[in-house]
C-alpha cells in the first residue's frame, strides 16, 4: 500500500558531502513497503493509498545513534554529582556498573533497554547501535549482547572495556579474546576496545581488534577521550568503521582521519557530564574528516538519550553549524556503521522524525525543548508526543 505523507512545511534532504543539505519547502513523501517511492513539491505528489498529514511540521532522516552502551544495571547518579563537585572523571567509574549488570537477569536488562529505546525513539532516532561492556565476564557478556540483538542488528562486543576487579591483566585479555570472544561472535557484528588511560594501551588494543577480525567481527574502537596514546592511528591503520571520542587529537592524527574511511564520532553528552575539553569538530571538518554525533548513552558519562541535545552541544560548544551537526547525527552515523541509513531519497529506507518547528536549525536554536513530534521506522510510527 502506499502512503503519502503531507502537510510538510520543509523536508531535509542529506548529500554525499560532510554537511550538505537540500530543503524542499511545501513538500510531501510517498512511502510504500517501508521504503520512499517518491518525495517532492507537494503540488507534484503522485496519488496514493492513503493520505497522513503531518501537520506543518518539519521532516529530517531519522537520527542514527552509532554509539550507545544501553546493556546496563543500576545508574550512578551520586558519581555524577561528585564530579560536578570537582572530582576528575576516569573510567574507573566503569567498574561501578558491573557489579549490578552481573547481577540482572536477562529480562531486567530487556525491560531497561526497551525504557532506553523508547527514549531514543522520543528523540527522533530510527537506529542504533548497542554495546555490551559492563559484563566483563563471559556469562554476562555473552547474556548482554543476546539481549542488544532483540533491538538492533548493529551489536558491538566490548568485552575490553576496562580489566575488571579480581583478574590479572594478561589472564583478562587472554579470556576477552579466547572464550569470551568465542561466545561474543555469536551475537555480536562489531568488537571494540576502550583504548585510553586506565583501559587498554595501543598493543593491548591492537591483539583484542586483530582476534576480533580474525573471529568475523568487524573493528571499532573508543580512543583518545582522556589521553592521546595513539589510538586513532590504530583505527586508521585497522581500517575500522569509527572512532570515537577523539578528544585529544594530534595533526598526524587529523591528517590521518582525513585520508581515511575512518569516522570520527565526537560524543558531546561525555564532555558534557564530564566537564572534560570539547573535540574541535570545525578543525576535523576544515581537514576534510568525516564527522559523525552519538549519544554515549550510558550510566555514568553520559546518560542521555537525546539526540537534540547532543546537536545543540555540538553546535554551541564544538563549532558545526546547524547543518552540519544534522548530516553527523544522520549521516554521519550511518557512516560510522557502514551502512545505508541517515537519509531520505528514492529507494532508502522511511526512516524518519518530524519536527515541531519550521527547520531543523530548530533542533539547536531551541535546546532542550521536545521539538520531535512523531518517529517513523520503516514508515511504521514508533513514537508520538502526547
Amino acid at each position: 500500500m502506499k502512503t503519502k505523507y503531507s502537510d510538510i512545511a520543509s523536508l531535509v534532504t542529506t548529500g554525499e558531502s560532510f554537511g550538505e543539505l537540500a530543503v524542499i519547502e511545501d513538500a510531501a513523501m510517498v512511502v510504500e513497503d517501508g521504503k520512499v517511492l517518491w518525495l517532492g513539491p507537494a503540488a507534484a505528489a503522485p496519488e496514493a493509498d492513503e493520505v497522513v498529514s503531518l501537520g506543518g511540521g518539519c521532516v529530517i532522516p531519522g537520527f542514527v545513534d552509532s554509539h550507545a552502551h544501553l546493556m546496563f544495571a543500576s545508574e550512578r547518579s551520586e558519581e555524577f554529582a561528585h564530579r560536578m563537585a570537582g572530582k576528575p572523571y576516569s573510567s574507573g567509574g566503569i567498574k561501578t556498573t558491573v557489579q549490578a549488570t552481573r547481577a540482572a537477569s536477562a529480562q531486567e536488562l530487556r525491560e531497561n533497554a526497551q525504557r532506553l529505546v523508547a527514549e531514543l525513539h522520543a528523540s527522533g532516532v530510527t537506529h542504533f547501535e548497542i554495546k555490551s561492556g559492563y559484563g566483563l565476564d563471559v556469562e554476562t557478556e555473552a547474556r548482554s549482547l543476546e539481549v542488544a540483538r532483540e533491538f538492533t542488528e548493529d551489536v558491538t562486543f566490548l568485552g575490553a572495556h576496562v580489566v575488571p576487579a579480581g583478574i590479572e591483566r594478561e589472564q583478562y585479555l587472554t579470556l576477552v579474546t579466547g572464550k569470551m570472544l568465542t561466545e561474543a561472535k555469536k551475537h555480536a557484528k562489531w568488537i571494540d576496545v576502550f583504548c585510553d588511560r586506565g583501559a587498554f594501551s595501543v598493543e593491548e588494543s591492537r591483539e583484542v581488534l586483530e582476534a576480533g577480525i580474525a573471529a568475523g567481527l568487524r573493528p571499532r574502537m573508543h580512543a583518545n577521550q582522556l589521553e592521546n596514546l595513539g589510538g586513532v592511528q590504530l583505527a586508521v591503520e585497522l581500517d575500522c568503521a569509527s572512532v570515537d571520542h577523539c578528544t585529544y587529537l594530534d595533526p598526524e592524527d587529523i591528517a590521518a582521519l582525513a585520508g581515511s574511511n575512518t569516522v570520527a564520532t565526537l560524543l558531546p553528552g561525555a564532555e558534557f557530564s564530564t566537564r572534560s575539553p570539547y573535540p574541535d569538530a570545525r578543525r576535523l571538518v576544515s581537514a576534510g574528516v568525516i564527522v559523525a554525533l552519538a549519544t554515549d548513552c550510558n550510566p555514568g558519562s553520559s546518560f542521555t538519550t537525546s539526540m537534540p541535545f547532543c546537536i545543540a552541544v555540538a553546535v554551541r560548544e564544538m563549532g558545526l553549524t546547524p547543518d552540519q551537526a544534522l548530516w553527523a547525527a544522520t549521516q554521519g552515523g550511518a557512516m560510522a556503521l557502514r551502512n545505508q541509513k541517515g537519509k531520505l531519497a528514492v529507494g532508502s529506507d522511511a526512516d524518519f522524525a518530524v519536527l515541531d518547528a519550521p527547520n531543523h536549525i530548530y533542533l539547536a536554536y531551541r535546546p532542550g525543548v521536545q521539538l520531535v513530534s512523531q518517529t517513523y521506522v520503516g514508515g511504521e510510527k514508533v513514537f508520538e508526543r502526547d
